[in-house]
């Protein structure tokens, strides 16, 4: 088990992780995209958690991550004596649970619209989830542009390109940083990866995200991490 500081001190963020009783169950932060947009949103928020990461892959996993939910995946969220699993089931309790953090945008209407997009990048867009993999350490410019992928890439733009055309050119998608903008930060992550070009809008949009503290905390920790996993590592001609 991992236990990763979330404010200056350990002992003051496991303290106040205690006090809250959530604790985040995650995989390795270098390809575990499903992980990545919970963590985000919590570190956001300043939502105070325990992390406990699984590395994927291996012997063990399974039966590590079955201690926490029978469903088999990561990420799971444990709250006392309530366990959650799925990252979009996760940020709807948290939301719930912390109304004063603001996790949604505020407006009627753009929350309908947030919770749309990120049901959206929840259920579909597999073409780009198969064709390219979050690896955050990982360089593939050009490759996994198959046809499924590309039009895939065009509707997360078209998202995109709507939002802002809302929040603002230079906002996040519903102007401040909100769980919609931590549902599409692992998209942000591939893009990097594979090159993917986009408009100076996007391109400025994407390079906000980046330099989130929580999006950039969790790059930081992905670098760190001394695990491969050649099979996410090597892209196949």
């Amino acid at each position: 088990m991992q236990t990763t500081e979330l404010d200056p001190t350990l002992s003051q963020t496991l303290s106040a992780a205690e006090k809250a009783g959530l604790k985040l169950v995650i995989g390795n932060k270098n390809y575990s995209s499903w992980s990545m947009r919970p963590w985000v949103a919590m570190t956001a928020f300043g939502i105070p958690f325990e992390e406990v990461r699984i590395g994927l892959d291996r012997p063990d996993t399974s039966a590590r991550i079955g201690q926490y939910s029978s469903a088999g995946r990561v990420p799971v969220l444990v709250s006392g004596t309530t366990t959650v699993w799925d990252s979009l089931a996760i940020c709807e309790y948290l939301a719930e649970q912390f109304p004063d953090k603001g996790m949604w945008p505020q407006d009627v209407e753009a929350r309908a619209m947030a919770r749309s997009i990120c049901a959206e990048m929840h259920s579909g867009f597999t073409g780009l989830r198969s064709a390219m993999w979050m690896n955050i350490r990982a360089s593939f410019p050009g490759k996994g542009r198959t046809p499924a992928a590309q039009n895939d890439i065009s509707r997360i733009c078209e998202i995109w390109e709507d939002c802002l055309a809302r929040s603002g050119p230079h906002q996040f998608l519903f102007g401040d940083f909100s769980i919609a903008d931590a549902f599409f930060s692992p998209v942000v992550m591939r893009f990097r990866t594979y090159g993917v070009w986009m408009a100076p809008a996007l391109q400025a949009y994407m390079d906000r995200v980046v330099a989130h503290p929580a999006v950039a905390r969790w790059m930081r920790e992905a670098l760190a991490e001394q695990e491969r996993l050649e099979k996410y590592d090597v892209y196949p001609d």
